[in-house]
């Protein structure tokens, strides 16, 4: 049975508590950083970007261009720190291209 709160929450506040309680954030972040990465990344990107996985914190992309990925090898720690500011927090420590 759910648990009953005395004082009023907020919307936000009672939805936090319920992923929290349900351990639903893993999953929401890995939503969450497949539309950061589509938003951050560009039309040009994403017609290469074949799969964007996230596991734990290492974010796993497979690109079907190897010039792009060597282009995005030289600035990963700039995507990661972009990343994680589009997300507020920090989701992704590390990325591998493919």
């Amino acid at each position: 049975m759910a648990k009953r709160f005395n004082e009023e929450q907020s919307v936000g506040d009672v939805l936090k508590q319920f992923m929290q309680d349900n351990r639903l954030q893993a999953g929401m972040d890995k939503i969450d950083v497949r539309d950061a990465w589509k938003n951050l990344m560009g039309n040009g990107v994403n017609n290469y970007t074949r799969e964007i996985m996230l596991k734990g914190t290492t974010l796993y992309v497979e690109l079907t261009s190897s010039v792009l990925r060597e282009e995005l090898s030289l600035g990963k720690s700039k995507i990661v720190s972009m990343l994680n500011e589009e997300l507020k927090r920090e989701v992704v420590k590390d990325i591998v291209l493919r």
